[in-house]
């Protein structure tokens, strides 16, 4: 019987080289991912620009076709990005370049002058298919789509930056955005006409768009950022993946792709297997650690220095920040009221970056306060009408499940927002000063002046008064810095500021 066994599985395999179509090519495939990377350590278990590039250049020592994506949010918002605009993360994401990137929306947030820099900076292939001058022209060096062939395979790639920039970040009237899907639409169908046996999109958009681009059948692979997630959704045509933030994970996906030209016709067949990378498992790489370990040096002495204490714990973890009064959105939006004088301050918990959790009893150090607030936003007082601070804090709730950035830490002022009525109907009760808002009433309200310029949707203080603009405003960093200094002790706590019904 064995022997039998032994006879039958040999025939079958000679048939099956019998029948193997003529003109039939197999070819492998590695689609590296990775998004959204905000700090250049590698303090943590997991994560830092050393394990990642020590993945990259492992699997590029493989052999074989490898094709490295990042997805964007790249020059900030780093703890040096406020000192050297992004400059250093350019440097170590050159030592192991990727194939191709898409600018997040936190390209943009030094303005079109810097963002334009640090791309021609870039040693790899920048993609915005959706970005034009304001005359309608490409950027220069900044591509739309690209045919490569790898392996005998024709790939189209499109890279489509955050059309949302211009409300998220601070990339001036120089850019303008394009919408994602509809771009990506047309940009596919090009490549498609081109004869691309595979089409790749890069994109920086949100989960809605990404499911809008999965479900169009129009993309092989879809490669996004921006939702800060671990994703993978394949549906037997269509590969959409998203790594988490900070290079935690970097997702592998190895495709084997079956080629048949056959009577003139080309046919495709194609098949994903998935490996998500735990950077925790990565020996960082040296060459880059060795870089990290010089910008740390030279910030130590400055950065490390403690200017106060607090006496209660701190959270600035996204879920916190984002979602509900913190004691540290209530400490930083104090210090920018008292510095101004204002009747209110109002700051979206997005522009709180730490992600850290401070127990009662911490020394506070210039990094901190430096990690937290990374933008280099300044510090803006504006002449408002009790209307506009409604507006503001309509919009500041209007998305409130979904984490956004624009969620309200406030200072001055108590309201309440009923989650379970339609956005720009949730507010009431709001009191400033311990009175009731008067909505035909002028009051001073202390923010940031990307806030000030409608940023997070914030739309309603551009036309506000400005009584202290961002060319006289301090750095807002500086202004929390020398609030906790003077105060020696600080005490913050969630008191009642924002009272959330769901």
């Amino acid at each position: 019987m064995h022997s039998l066994s032994r006879s039958l599985i040999a025939a079958l395999l000679l048939s099956a080289t019998f029948i193997m179509p003529a003109g039939a090519e197999t070819t492998r495939l590695t689609f590296l991912l990775t998004n959204d990377i905000y700090r250049i350590d590698n303090d943590g278990p997991r994560g830092g620009f050393a394990r990642l590039n020590a993945v990259v250049k492992a699997e590029r020592a493989k052999g074989g076709n490898v094709i490295y994506a990042h997805a964007g949010d790249l020059i900030s918002p780093s703890l040096l990005s406020g000192l050297d605009q992004g400059e250093h993360t350019i440097a170590l994401t050159n030592l192991a370049p990727p194939d191709i990137f898409t600018p997040g929306n936190h390209e943009y947030d030094f303005g079109e002058a810097v963002f334009l820099k640090r791309m021609a900076e870039a040693k790899f292939p920048v993609f915005a298919a959706n970005l034009r001058t304001a005359g309608g022209l490409p950027v220069d060096g900044i591509k739309d789509t690209e045919l490569r062939t790898i392996g005998g395979l024709k790939i189209g790639f499109v890279g489509l930056t955050a059309d949302d920039a211009q409300e998220k970040s601070s990339p001036g009237p120089g850019l303008v955005f394009a919408d994602t899907f509809e771009t990506a639409l047309a940009r596919a169908k090009d490549l498609k006409a081109e004869g691309a046996d595979l089409i790749v999109a890069v994109a920086h958009a949100d989960r809605e768009v990404d499911m809008k681009l999965y479900q169009s059948g129009d993309f092989d692979i879809i490669l996004s950022g921006d939702d800060h997630d671990l994703a993978l959704l394949f549906d037997g045509n269509t590969v959409l993946a998203e790594s988490m933030t900070e290079a935690n994970y970097v997702t592998a996906i190895d495709v084997t792709v079956d080629v048949e030209e056959k009577d003139g016709k080309r046919s495709i067949a194609w098949w994903p297997d998935f490996r998500v990378i735990d950077t925790a498992t990565v020996t960082p790489d040296p060459e880059t650690q060795a870089q990290i370990d010089a910008y740390n040096a030279e910030l130590d002495k400055d950065l490390n220095v403690a200017i106060g204490t607090t006496t209660e714990p701190l959270d600035s973890r996204k879920g916190t920040v984002r979602m509900r009064e913190a004691a540290i959105g209530n400490l930083i939006t104090d210090a920018i009221r008292a510095t101004t004088g204002a009747d209110a301050a109002i700051l979206n918990g997005g522009g709180i970056r730490g992600n850290t959790q401070y127990a009662a009893g911490a020394e506070i150090t210039r990094r901190d306060i430096l990690t937290e607030l990374p933008f280099g936003n300044r510090t803006v007082k504006l002449e408002v009408t009790g209307a506009t601070i409604k507006s503001a804090l309509e919009n500041g709730v209007s998305d409130a499940a979904n984490a956004a950035g624009r969620f309200p830490q406030v200072s001055g002022l108590i309201f309440t927002a009923d989650l379970t009525q339609p956005p720009g109907q949730r507010v009431s009760a709001v009191t400033v000063g311990g009175r009731p808002l008067d909505l035909t009433a002028t009051y001073t309200l202390a923010t940031n002046d990307y806030m000030a310029k409608g940023g997070d949707g914030y739309t309603a203080l551009v036309t506000a008064k400005p009584l202290l603009g961002a060319r006289d405003g301090k750095l807002m960093a500086n202004d929390v810095m020398v609030y906790i200094t003077k105060q020696k002790t600080v005490a913050p706590k969630v008191e009642g500021r924002i009272i959330l019904r769901m």
